[in-house]
């Protein structure tokens, strides 16, 4: 599965240190495959957090352990779904 947040971010300096714990506790979790941290390249206010995990329960657990760190971050996060499943790799 993959996980998409996408954030509406005016300070990216604070936003980047904010969170690096999140995507450093995430590389050592279980069911972690990989992700991005990217910004729009025509609105630099927007960035997005894709994250590949090997299943929506490991997605949900990993939360569970950052949660310190991510549920402040969801003041910026953009209202919308973003758990999807992986239809076809590559």
């Amino acid at each position: 599965m993959i996980a998409i947040t996408r954030y509406r971010v005016a300070d990216d300096a604070d936003f980047t240190a904010r969170i690096a714990p999140v995507l450093a506790a995430w590389e050592a979790a279980p069911g972690y495959l990989g992700g991005d941290l990217g910004r729009c390249v025509d609105d630099p206010e927007l960035w997005a957090l894709v994250t590949r995990w090997e299943g929506a329960g490991f997605y949900r657990r990993a939360l569970g352990a950052v949660r310190q760190y991510f549920v402040p971050l969801s003041a910026l996060a953009v209202d919308e779904p973003g758990a999807y499943e992986v239809i076809k790799p590559g």
